[in-house]
């Protein structure tokens, strides 16, 4: 019987499940999908979740599959560059890192099957949880499996199965935004890979190189008051709309690569927290736990954060034989250490959306707002940084010490 269970093999659970069996705590990893490029997965990570990897000796791993570090921030409002920023923006600080994700989940799993401790079962979702005395005791599987374990952690994202079968309930925050996420061609203009905030009217995107070579990604923000016509039409009718709100230089190549544009990925977004995290037996972590906006690629760098204080709380009691009680009781203090830091985080990009929305909202002051922004950049630029420097580096201090 394993320990511990893992629902969901995202960075989440595939990094927690490795740093289990590598302590010795045998772990059964559960997947629903078949594959890894069967969902979205962001690939932003900064340097909070650099400094996480490299604590997790994983370092290694994320050399050896297809990243890409950013090179700059340009904010672009009204078809003119507001400002700049170059990374890394702080002193011995990595750069802003972009990872594909699927061949990152693929090499932490086959590492953690170098270890007897670990099991993987993938293609078989969690149906319901089992319970003995009140207590979680382990997962019922689609195929009619019963597994049990000391402890059932749910690292099954937003949606999760194990939130809803524990009755964990999620607080959603009031969210104004849903993402289109597309790509297209590549071009020799974009030879840095900078991230570019483009924002003109009520319209914005972002626009950058994603972590594997030959393609742009282009996330247009959805707000709830458009209509949904501009959703269903071929992506190459996208490429007229992207280019009326971006500068000449840009507009030119989102045209010429009209036929190249895929059909787009809708994200709907969900920020929120639970209360409590967990229950008798079970624990929710990441986005199951947390869900974070999409802003600055906060989900995957507190997630690997999670992993790194679930693991220093979690290890000694698992070596130790200890008791379901005993387990339950790290479970709140797992909680404590890490809710002032999700709430921070979720604060921070709370401020950011505030501030596009007063652009896009009072059409009647926009030409003001500009004109003011351009007479302000530097003023505009510095305070920019300075809302970044958290969401970057992260609030609390992490450290693995087990």
């Amino acid at each position: 019987m394993p320990q511990i269970i893992i629902v969901g093999a995202g960075p989440t659970g595939a990094t927690l499940a490795l740093l289990l069996v590598k302590r010795g705590i045998t772990v059964s990893l559960i997947e629903a999908s078949t594959d890894f490029h069967r969902v979205f997965r962001g690939e932003g990570l900064m340097p909070s979740g650099l400094d996480a990897l490299k604590q997790m000796g994983l370092s290694e791993i994320l050399e050896q599959i297809p990243h890409r570090s950013f090179d700059a921030w340009e904010v672009i409002l009204g078809k003119k560059t507001l400002f700049r920023v170059a990374e890394p923006m702080e002193p011995n600080s990595p750069p802003c890192t972009l990872v594909s994700q699927p061949p990152l989940l693929t090499a932490l799993i086959e590492q953690a099957q170098t270890y007897p401790e670990f099991e993987f079962i993938q293609g078989f979702p969690v149906k319901d949880l089992l319970r003995v005395d009140d207590r979680v005791a382990g997962v019922k599987l689609s195929d009619g499996r019963e597994i049990f374990a000391d402890l059932v952690i749910g690292a099954d994202g937003r949606n999760s199965v194990i939130r809803q079968r524990a009755g964990l309930h999620l607080e959603k925050q009031p969210k104004d935004i849903d993402i289109l996420w597309f790509k297209l061609a590549d071009s020799p203009k974009f030879i840095e890979n900078t991230f570019y905030a483009v924002s003109n009217g009520d319209k914005s995107f972002g626009l950058f190189h994603g972590a594997e070579e030959g393609k742009l990604h282009l996330s247009w923000i959805l707000f709830p008051d458009k209509s949904q016509y501009e959703i269903d039409q071929k992506p190459a009718q996208w490429a007229p709309i992207f280019a009326s709100v971006a500068p000449s230089w840009m507009a030119e190549h989102i045209v010429k690569s009209a036929d190249t544009i895929e059909r787009p990925i809708k994200l709907s977004v969900v920020v929120g927290r639970c209360p409590s995290w967990y229950a008798p037996g079970v624990m929710l972590l990441g986005d199951a736990a947390h869900p974070m906006s999409p802003i600055r690629a906060q989900g995957i760098n507190v997630a690997l954060r999670d992993v790194i204080v679930t693991v220093n709380h979690l290890v000694p009691l698992l070596q130790a034989k200890a008791t379901g009680a005993e387990i339950d009781a790290a479970l709140a203090n797992i909680q404590a250490e890490r809710t002032p830091e999700i709430i921070r985080a979720q604060q921070l990009q709370s401020e950011e959306a505030d501030q596009a929305e007063i652009l896009r909202k009072y059409a009647f002051i926009r030409p003001i707002l500009f004109f003011g922004a351009r007479l302000l950049r530097k003023k505009i630029r510095h305070n920019w940084v300075e809302r970044q420097h958290e969401m970057r580096v992260g609030v609390t201090q992490v450290s693995l010490i087990v």
